[in-house]
């Protein structure tokens, strides 16, 4: 009978700790997911996300962040 006991609550266990897993990594395993199912997926075409735009600068130019040279600076 114990053994039996033992068993049940070892399995209540992985249960309990199956979902607690799955309620604390929700977003994370929902992306996983969702990658694996686009990798699976003959008709997926990653270049067919409109999301993304593989022409934008990684350092796009901000003229206000850039000082201004000043009239006594002698390299302008």
């Amino acid at each position: 009978m114990a053994a039996i006991t033992v068993a049940i609550i070892a399995i209540a266990g992985v249960v309990l700790g199956w979902i607690a897993i799955e309620m604390a990594c929700k977003p994370c395993l929902e992306k996983g997911r969702e990658a694996i199912d686009q990798s699976l997926n003959p008709d997926y075409d990653p270049d067919g996300d409109a999301d993304t735009n593989i022409r934008a600068p990684l350092y796009p130019h901000h003229p206000a962040a850039a000082p201004s040279p000043s009239p006594s600076d002698p390299a302008v």
